[in-house]
C-alpha cells in the first residue's frame, strides 16, 4: 500500500531531477573540499618555510630563537 498519496502527474521525472542536481551539487562541493584542503596545506607549508625563514634571519641577525620567545611571552601574558 502507498502512503505517499496520488502520483502529480510528472512527479517521477521531477524527482529524478531533484535527484540528479543534488547528486551533482554534491560532487561539485566534495571537489571544493578537496581543493581547498589542498590549498589550505599548500598555505600550511608556506607559512612554515616562512617561519623558518624568519628564524633564520633572526639568527643571522643575532637575536636567539624569537618565533619561540615571543609565542611564549604571549601565552604567559607579557
Amino acid at each position: 500500500m502507498d502512503t505517499r498519496g496520488p502520483k502529480a502527474p510528472g512527479g517521477d521525472a521531477l524527482r529524478d531531477t531533484a535527484e540528479n542536481l543534488f547528486q551533482e551539487l554534491q560532487e561539485h562541493f566534495q571537489a571544493l573540499i578537496a581543493t581547498l584542503n589542498l590549498r589550505m596545506e599548500e598555505m600550511g607549508s608556506r607559512l612554515e618555510d616562512l617561519q623558518k625563514n624568519v628564524n633564520d634571519l633572526m639568527v643571522q641577525a643575532g637575536v636567539e630563537d624569537p618565533v619561540s620567545e615571543q609565542g611564549a611571552r604571549a601565552s604567559l601574558g607579557n
